[in-house]
């Protein structure tokens, strides 16, 4: 009887030992597991699907190696009722091609029928929003572009230079994905004219974006963008530019319909030069198209 006593007694020690060694052993992978996840960096993916918002850029870049294909249109105003078939009858484009360079680094150029104009820019991401052990609150970029209007001279009887055709825009872009669903950015402008038309029209009209994203679906979200012209640095007789839309996401494609007062489609046209008024029926119906093209594939180390 003792000895089977003795036993039971030994059975239940080593039981209860292989059972806290169990929970210590689990408590201690639970904590490595933990230690591992805190020290990983987690990057915010997708603040925007697009490198554009409607009009303007949002913080996101062209993958390294992607070839961005975009044609925009804008048509005319609504209030032309149907003579005009709402805008329909009345069309400006531009169509450019946009280049990932590195993973942070994009270039493009682009052509507006809209004043026969021509651009470039160059965009690059700074910082990205992250958690864990870089905990960055928001993502960076700068984009700087250089615009020239090809129309004809007006007047042929002064000296007419091609500096005066150009003009430049700079741009800081703040934003922050606050869930999967939502985001918004912050985009302070600079637009430079080397030439205005009046003595009195600034040289440098400074401009404070914001933006914003609410998905409604995967593949579906409403977004916004409003551009306020800073008195004493605001192109006479404009008005704000305003623009809401919609994103549809198809694959390789990204369809964006949208409304604005703007019929401009670069920095300088549709910052400083919108002249119609939402409140006066001065609303423009509008479509960008992407469609990427891989041409060189990142190699896995």
């Amino acid at each position: 009887m003792f000895k089977k006593l003795s036993a039971a007694v030994l059975l239940s020690c080593i039981c209860t030992f292989v059972y806290a060694q169990d929970i210590d052993l689990n408590q201690m992978l639970e904590e490595e597991q933990k230690k591992e996840e805190k020290d990983k960096i987690r990057y915010t993916e997708a603040t925007f699907k697009s490198t554009r918002i409607i009009n303007g850029h949002s913080v996101e870049v062209t993958q390294k190696g992607i070839m961005d294909f975009r044609i925009a249109h804008r048509f005319g105003t609504i209030n032309g009722g149907l003579y005009d078939l709402f805008g329909l009858d009345n069309a400006s484009m531009r169509m450019s091609f946009d280049f990932g360079l590195t993973p942070r680094l994009m270039a493009g150029v682009g052509r507006s029928t809209y004043q026969k104009q021509y651009d470039a820019f160059l965009k690059y991401k700074i910082l990205r929003q992250s958690s864990g052990k870089r905990n960055m609150p928001v993502s960076l970029a700068v984009m700087s572009s250089a615009m020239v209007q090809t129309m004809k001279w007006t007047d042929t009887s002064r000296p007419n230079y091609f500096s005066s055709r150009m003009y430049y825009a700079h741009q800081v872009i703040v934003a922050r994905k606050f869930s999967e669903n939502t985001s918004i950015q912050l985009m302070p402008t600079l637009v430079h004219y080397n030439l205005v038309k009046l003595a009195g029209d600034p040289n440098d009209v400074i401009a404070i974006g914001i933006g914003g994203r609410q998905k409604i679906s995967p593949r579906v979200s409403i977004n916004a963008e409003y551009y306020y012209q800073v008195p004493g640095y605001k192109m006479p007789n404009t008005a704000n530019s305003f623009s809401v839309g919609v994103d549809i996401e198809t694959g390789g494609h990204v369809f964006q319909l949208h409304f604005t007062n703007s019929r401009g489609m670069t920095e300088r046209t549709f910052i400083s030069e919108t002249a119609g008024k939402w409140s006066n029926g001065d609303i423009l119906f509008g479509f960008n198209i992407s469609r990427v093209f891989t041409l060189k594939k990142n190699r896995k180390k």
